[in-house]
This record gives structure tokens, sequence and C-alpha cells, in this order.
């Protein structure tokens, strides 16, 4: 006889434990200590099972006889519900372990070996301080594509349009690992790159008028300052590579007899190597660095340990200390520079751009053409040199 709701609520405990019969194998057992368990009986292959449906009251009679039918529906089918059971819970606990935070930070870890410490510690920065805070926690396989843009769209409302389209390429760099290891069958943050706003084109305080030029150069020679710095300053305009690349150069990538630097790949923005032909005016600088900093992994080693590349702000500390403003000069602005004046020479824009390494469109082509116009590059490096050098002669004699 089935039971009824009455009856259930009406169960008093006993000296010794008992049972009330529902149908199906579905029964209430009572203990003396008066807690009530929902409990299935069942058989699989000819041997007898039980499993608990949960507690009452949290669990009532109706709830009982739907999880019972249920149980009944796998058994008919030849599967084990219990065993069934155990597997949803090691899903749900591989799920509950699987947040974006734990996938990233395994992501991270696998692929800080091919990066530049500065570029690791800048993505790590801007998971930390713009995604972990609202979806470190959750699942990686239940974020969805409106929650992701949803987040993106509050780092955009805070006007860093550019850091909202750099952590939207490092989530679906995430979600793909996940994909790749069994935790989740989509990357949500794909479809975000046309939701995005474009961020502002982004121009550098440049000096490009020659006389300017020259005058820049003159101050240079004055910095009074650590000496490390003052060296980094003075190959700035010469070798006008990005500064993050500039102060992370280490002595194993010079080769100072064929009069070059190789830098890696993986300090390059575009993540292809590259070669810097160093003129007689740069090889003179570097030569002087060796008695400071020859011993160790970087030219230009930070203050207070030589195991970290000087602070990507020095070269524009220097310049706002010889009283060029942000407005007038920066750092990167020494690449506009000889871009523009390159450029108004008569010099192979290719052959420029090449030595810029500015971004290639065919990327497997830029991998292996990084030596390109290389003989040509060799020639307008050492011209450059020499014409700066003549600008600030120039200033000199109008001083």
């Amino acid at each position: 006889m089935a039971l009824s709701a009455m009856a259930v609520k009406q169960a008093k405990p006993k000296e010794k434990t008992y049972i009330l019969k529902d149908d199906h194998g579905l029964y209430l057992e009572v203990s003396p200590s008066g807690g009530r368990w929902w409990r299935l009986r069942y058989w699989l292959q000819g041997k007898e099972n039980r499993i608990s449906l949960g507690t009452y009251p949290v669990v009532g009679l109706a709830e009982a006889r739907e999880k019972c039918l249920e149980a009944k529906r796998l058994i008919a089918v030849g599967q084990d519900p219990s065993q069934s059971r155990k597997q949803e819970k090691i899903a749900k606990q591989v799920e509950e372990s699987s947040t974006f935070r734990s996938v990233a930070r395994d992501w991270l870890s696998r692929q800080k070996s091919s990066w530049s410490p500065g570029h690791a510690e800048t993505v790590i920065q801007r998971l930390e301080n713009n995604i972990f805070p609202h979806l470190g926690d959750v699942p990686v396989r239940s974020i969805t594509a409106p929650r992701m843009l949803e987040v993106l769209r509050y780092i955009e409302s805070r006007g860093a349009l550019e850091v909202a389209r750099r952590v939207r390429g490092i989530c679906s760099q995430v979600f793909r690992y996940a994909i790749a290891c069994g935790l989740s069958e989509q990357d949500p943050a794909a479809p975000l790159v046309g939701a995005l706003k474009p961020p502002p084109k982004k121009h550098y305080a440049s000096i490009t008028d020659p006389k300017e030029v020259g005058r820049l150069l003159r101050a240079i020679d004055k910095y009074q300052g650590s000496q490390i710095v003052y060296c980094a300053f003075k190959l700035s305009p010469l070798l006008f590579v990005r500064p993050g690349e500039l102060r992370q150069a280490e002595w194993k990538e010079f080769d100072l007899e064929a009069a070059e630097w190789r830098i890696p790949k993986e300090k390059m923005k575009m993540r292809n190597p590259h070669i810097v032909p160093l003129s007689r005016q740069a090889l003179k600088i570097i030569e002087s660095l060796r008695t400071l900093t020859g011993h160790g992994q970087y030219l230009f080693p930070a203050m207070t340990t030589s195991k970290r590349p000087m602070s990507d702000n020095t070269i524009n500390m220097a310049l706002r200390r010889i009283g060029y403003s942000k407005e007038e000069m920066t750092a990167h602005g020494f690449r506009s520079m000889a871009s523009t004046l390159l450029n108004e020479h008569g010099w192979n824009p290719d052959a420029i751009e090449r030595q810029l390494a500015h971004s290639e469109r065919n990327n497997v082509r830029a991998a292996y053409n990084y030596a390109e116009y290389l003989p040509e590059r060799r020639k307008m490096m050492q011209a450059w040199a020499d014409y700066i050098e003549k600008l600030k002669e120039e200033a000199a004699g109008t001083a």
C-alpha cells in the first residue's frame, strides 16, 4: 500500500529502526534518534542494491517518488543509479575545481617559459585585476559569451578600451586551452571581437624636426644620472627598438664582432626574431658598459637587483629629467623619429619597416624573413648614426 504524506509526517521513532514502504521499492527508514531517510531497494543483474534518495523533511514524499522514477529509468536501461550518482559527483567536483582561475593559472604555468618576464607579468596582472574578481570562481564550462561581454564592457566603462581588447584575447587563449583539456566545449570570448569598442589610435609624442633632434641629442649628452641609464638613453635614438626590447637586452644576445644584436622572438611584440645591426657609435656605448654590467645577465639591470632589467619607465623619466614633457617626447618616440627622417632621406621603406620590426601580414613569412634587407639595413643604421651625430654637432654650433 502506497504511503500518504500524513503517514510520513506522523512517523515517530521507535526503540529499533523500522521502515514504511511505498511503491516501486521506495521506503522511508525511521531511526530511534528520529532521523528519516528515503531509500530505494532495487535489483540489477540479479543482485539486490540500495540507494539513498535524501532525508525527510528536506525531501518530501512527492520529490522522493520523482527521484525513485529517475533511478528506475536508469535501471531499465541497465545503468546502476548508485554508480551514476558517483560519476555525477566526480564530474561536479571536476567542474567546481575547473574554475576559470584554476584553468588560467595552469595555462599560465605552461606558457611562461616561452615568454619574457615582462610579458608574463603583464598577462598575470591583467587577469588578476580584470577577470578573476568577476569570473575567477566560475566553472570555465559555464561561462557564456554574454557573461564574458558583460565583464569586458565593465572594463570599457573605465575607459580602458585597449585593456578590454587585450584581455579578451588572453581569455580566448585560456578557453581554447580548456577545450583542449576537455574542460569546456566553447570559447565564449571568440565571438566578441566585433562587440568591443575599437581603441583610439595611439600616437607617441616624438621630435622629428632635424634641428630639434640635434638639441635633444645634446641634452641627452648632458644627462646627470646613473651611467647605466645614460648608456640606455644614448642607445635609444641609435637603435630605435621598442623601449621594452631595449631594457630587456641581455649580453648573450650580442655578437660585437659581427656588430649584431639578435633579439629572440619571445621578447618581440610580433613574436618573430629580430636583428639589429650595430653602428660604430652604438658599439662604442655598448663596450663602455662591459665593466659595469658585463658580468651579469642584462645590459641595463634594475637599480636594486641584477636579476631584473631596469624599469619600463626609466627612459621616459630620463627625458623628463632633461626637460622634455610627455607631450614633447617619449621613449617610444625615438622610433617615430627614425622612421620619419629615414623615409625623408629616401631609404627603402621596406628596409625601414623591417628594421622597425613592424607587423608582417604573413606570419609564416615574417618568421623566416627577419634577416630580410639585412645588408641594406646595416648601411642604413650606420648612416643613421652618422646623420644624428651630425645633427648634434650642428646644434652645438648654434647654441
